[in-house]
């Protein structure tokens, strides 16, 4: 279903309770936070290659509603297998970060695109399949993504800069999604995360990366004339979004910008920012971009906040702290 923005209706939500959930990716940064904060209410299978580690997953007691299963998206006869009886995919699964995608395009054309359509096409086949949550990035907007909403065109770079790898496996995974949502009525639901941050980051990450230089009082390194602009959305916020997502029937069919466009900063102030909350002796160094950028990323999140209740809380510096204290 497609709503006109003048037919958006705030509605009351019931948090997503005694389903078999199953989430691709869920040892990753946000696949883990989710299912950490879905398992006491449900059943939980993380279903993942665990190549960089299950960094966040919970290490308490044993739940019998949790399990933890090591397996590839491109390996589809697991996935069937696992996905018997599971009533809500959520898949998080990909090759991610602008360095591990530039040195690795065939994996994340693999994993991204074949992935995706295998997640779909298992969930296809199973009749207990509620709803799929398909996760994208606000990368599908290209270089400039001033207040973008989720009607708005999606721009993909030259083929000759490796950052736009990703963007166009993401975007093929939304067509994919939306391929079996009207040809197979599979029940999808698409989240477009813009600037995701928060402690277990994986990978690349501005944030991530100020941080743990801030602490050793190491130099900051800044890509071209840090004017880069983003919005910064604190992992949990991200979390409650998918979990308002989760079960709600108006979600269905639909493509939610996901982000906090309070917490909006250039690239310049975030270090600057981080290293007087952290009281460090950094000191910020400019290098020369090697390769594409976005200037400007910053959502329009109307959408989800008239559907899903959506409301971010969580403000930058906060969000830095909470990470800090972490990583420390």
């Amino acid at each position: 279903m497609c709503l006109p923005d003048h037919h958006y209706m705030r509605v009351e939500k019931i948090m997503i309770r005694n389903k078999r959930i199953l989430i691709t990716g869920g040892g990753g940064f946000i696949g883990s936070h989710l299912a950490n904060s879905l398992v006491n209410d449900n059943e939980v299978i993380v279903y993942d290659d665990f190549h960089r580690g299950g960094n966040n997953l919970r290490k308490d007691s044993p739940n019998p509603k949790f399990r933890q299963v090591t397996g590839s998206v491109l390996d589809i006869s697991t996935l069937r297998k696992e996905m018997t009886g599971v009533n809500v995919v959520v898949h998080c699964a990909a090759i991610v970060g602008i360095n591990t995608v530039g040195n690795h395009p065939i994996q994340t054309l693999d994993v991204n695109i074949k992935g995706s359509a295998n997640v779909l096409e298992a969930a296809s086949e199973e009749s207990s399949i509620e709803q799929v949550v398909c996760f994208s990035t606000s990368e599908i907007y290209g270089e400039y993504a001033m207040n973008v909403s989720e009607t708005d065109p999606a721009s993909i770079g030259t083929p000759n800069q490796s950052r736009w790898v990703y963007a166009l496996s993401k975007l093929s995974e939304e067509f994919y999604a939306r391929a079996f949502f009207i040809e197979k009525g599979l029940p999808i639901t698409i989240l477009r995360p813009f600037n995701v941050f928060g402690p277990g980051q994986i990978g690349d990450g501005a944030v991530k990366s100020f941080i743990h230089r801030a602490l050793k009082n190491e130099t900051i390194e800044i890509v071209g004339d840090g004017l880069q602009i983003r919005s910064w959305c604190f992992v949990d916020d991200f979390v409650n979004a998918t979990n308002l997502a989760l079960g709600e029937k108006l979600s269905i069919g639909e493509t939610f910008n996901i982000g906090n466009p309070g917490n909006t900063t250039t690239i310049d102030s975030l270090a600057k920012t981080v290293i007087r909350l952290l009281n460090s002796e950094s000191r910020i160094k400019y290098v020369n971009a090697a390769q594409a950028d976005v200037y400007v990323r910053i959502p329009r999140i109307s959408k989800a906040q008239q559907i899903l209740g959506f409301e971010p809380v969580i403000g930058l510096e906060e969000g830095i702290l909470k990470t800090a204290v972490q990583i420390n």
